[in-house]
């Protein structure tokens, strides 16, 4: 795999070493999550971050776990690091690392204090919501080891006060048990029990949002490092108390034992797709233990059916997991009403939202019997999926349904978002994209000749399903292509003045990067033409992948930032969505263009944020900042998807 490490100069500059991130999931939807620095930069950030009932409804446990050193001398040295509200950054423990590792996907940390070297490494156990944390001497010593666990129990997307209830925390045998919830273990266990007030997160103060909370310090563990080679260690685990989880040193070395069999098993042509293939590993979850699922991103996303869907490829056929893949289109498949696919949203309710999920279904579907040859799959989907076609050519919500004059598939309805490019503010749709969006019918168009491969594939007929890709098609390829040198973002939409319909109807030529379906997919309706896609990439490549929007749009956001109204209000008006370099480089290849330079950046920019991983979004504008959550299933899958299909 790549290799991630930093040296003094990053890990003792703030600025730096807090921007750049780290994730170890559980593989159940919880995770632990910081920076090189081991500053909480985010509401978050935690050591045992616990899933609910759904990946969304995270619970923030043990917040950190700070070390302190008591050398020889009797000088009592704070290897943490926090921000106060006050502005004050105390203690500063990441101005003595020497260094920082990213191995196999788990972080370590080593203090240089004079002659004498810690060292520590974080894992969780896979398959649970479980945390090791192990501190090893490595030079110098004898020393005593402290460990402040500073606690919360709290939603991840909010933040606890200590003008609230004051936590329970029990002492038991090794340790403690906080709020009933979870429990710590370790050497030396001495409760204490005090607010620390006003600890602040600088990102969450940059996203607009409250930066500040306060944390329960429960109390310290202490151990005593004679040697080198001597370790202290802490376990965190909640869900079942009593059953105790295997001692520290054997999680660290099963989790990372687990990710290096993750990597083998894809079979990964260089360090790169080493990289994003135990990226990718991070979303694929089992919530509770049960059906497989997908985490759209880190930290605060839950299952998105498009996410997934889009992500499918890469995450499932492109890393030899084809047999959770199958586990999860079934399930998935399960979920249809209407002829649409549900979309589990981070509330946790079931709605049925989308326009373009369920057409990415068709497509993971079809992708998935091409590439496995598993047809048996294929016949026993095909009901599910006729029902797809049907219920679209008859209508269904919001507006969805077929155009009988020319075949296209038109969609939307007042207040609605449902391709997407669906941010709100204040619960007002910026892009409704009303009417029949280039993207939507590419995926149409490729759905209809994808389900008729696995129609025939069946010994059924296809040639209804034939006869409906021919007429979109070739209304497609008439309507679509703009004076302005590319394709209409949207046809047939309400003209501004009409803004909830009516009889005028205009078309949208605005410069976005959803055409590029039109040549990328597998049965897409265009060929490429090399002037048109040179067109797009001046307006709209960036190094981190195309921009939701071209920059001399009236409409353009060139900075993903501020509070959440302003961040939404540019969310798909110009921010950078990584995810669709896919379709670029797709599209490109079939054009016989070069793309031996495209991927340049994005890669580089697996150690520059979401550590071995790919951001959500980015600025707009250069030097294209990563925004978003730093760790997102399909900025990774498609990176990963069109790296493998190159080889």
């Amino acid at each position: 795999m790549i290799d991630i490490h930093f040296g003094p100069q990053v890990c003792g500059d703030l600025a730096s070493a807090s921007s750049r991130e780290w994730l170890v999931p559980d593989g159940v939807g919880g995770y632990a999550m910081g920076t090189v620095s081991g500053l909480r930069t985010r509401r978050y950030h935690g050591l045992l971050v616990v899933p609910g009932e759904t990946p969304a409804s995270r619970q923030v446990g043990l917040a950190s776990l700070d070390p302190a050193v008591t050398l020889p001398s009797g000088a009592r040295v704070r290897l943490g690091a926090h921000e106060w509200a006050s502005g004050d950054v105390d203690p500063r423990g990441f101005e003595l690392l020497e260094r920082f590792d990213l191995v196999d996907g788990l972080p370590r940390w080593r203090w240089r204090i004079g002659g004498v070297v810690i060292e520590r490494e974080l894992a969780m156990l896979p398959g649970r919501s479980c945390v090791a944390v192990v501190h090893r001497l490595i030079a110098g010593g004898p020393v005593r080891l402290e460990l402040s666990a500073a606690c919360t129990w709290r939603d991840a997307h909010g933040e606890r006060r200590a003008d609230g209830p004051t936590p329970q925390v029990e002492t038991v045998g090794d340790g403690a048990v906080v709020e009933g919830a979870y429990r710590l273990a370790g050497p030396g266990w001495t409760p204490e029990g005090q607010w620390w007030l006003g600890v602040h997160h600088r990102e969450e103060a940059v996203r607009g949002l409250h930066p500040d909370e306060d944390v329960w310090y429960a109390g310290r563990f202490v151990g005593e490092l004679e040697r080198p080679g001597d370790t202290v260690s802490v376990r965190a685990w909640a869900g079942r108390l009593d059953e105790e989880p295997p001692p520290a040193a054997q999680i660290v070395a099963t989790a990372r034992r687990r990710n290096r069999q993750v990597v083998a098993a894809a079979n990964p042509t260089d360090d790169v797709e080493a990289t994003l293939t135990l990226a990718a590993d991070a979303f694929v979850v089992r919530p509770g233990g049960g059906a497989v699922d997908v985490v759209a991103g880190y930290p605060w996303f839950g299952a998105w059916s498009r996410d997934t869907m889009i992500s499918y490829e890469g995450l499932f056929l492109c890393t030899n997991r084809a047999a959770e893949g199958r586990e999860l289109l079934r399930a998935y498949a399960a979920t249809l009403s209407e002829g649409m696919l549900a979309n589990t949203a981070d509330t946790g309710r079931v709605e049925y939202n989308t326009v373009d999920g369920t057409l990415w279904f068709l497509h993971a579907v079809s992708r998935h019997v091409t590439v496995t040859g598993d047809t048996d799959l294929g016949d026993e989907l095909l009901p599910a999926l006729r029902t797809v076609i049907d219920a679209h050519v008859a209508g269904t919500r919001y507006g969805i349904g077929v155009d009988p004059v020319d075949g296209l598939l038109a969609q939307g309805a007042p207040g609605t978002a449902l391709t997407w490019m669906d941010a709100r503010v204040y619960g007002v749709p910026v892009t409704p994209r009303t009417g029949k969006p280039v993207e939507v019918n590419a995926l149409w168009i490729n759905g209809l000749a994808g389900l008729a491969e696995l129609t025939e594939l069946a010994g059924q007929d296809a040639d209804e399903l034939w006869r409906r890709h021919g007429q979109a098609t070739a209304s497609f390829r008439d309507r679509y292509p703009a004076p302005a040198g590319w394709l209409y973002d949207v046809l047939d939409a309400p003209a501004p003045a009409y803004p909830l319909g009516g009889a005028a109807l205009h078309d949208d030529d605005a410069l976005r990067p959803n055409q590029l379906l039109a040549w990328s997919l597998p049965f897409a309706p265009l060929e490429p033409d090399e002037p048109t896609l040179r067109r797009v990439a001046a307006g709209l490549l960036t190094p981190l992948g195309p921009r939701s929007l071209a920059p001399d749009s009236p409409e353009f956001v060139g900075r993903h930032r501020g509070g959440p109204a302003e961040r939404d209000g540019g969310y798909h008006q110009g921010t950078v969505w990584p995810w669709l370099v896919g379709p670029y480089v797709d599209a490109c290849r079939r054009g016989k263009m070069s793309v031996d330079d495209v991927l340049v950046g994005i890669e580089a920019h697996l150690t520059e944020y979401g550590l071995g991983s790919v951001s959500e979004t980015a600025d707009g504008l250069a030097p294209h900042a990563a925004t978003g959550c730093p760790f997102q299933a399909w900025s990774v899958a498609e990176l990963l998807r069109v790296r493998r299909k190159g080889q």
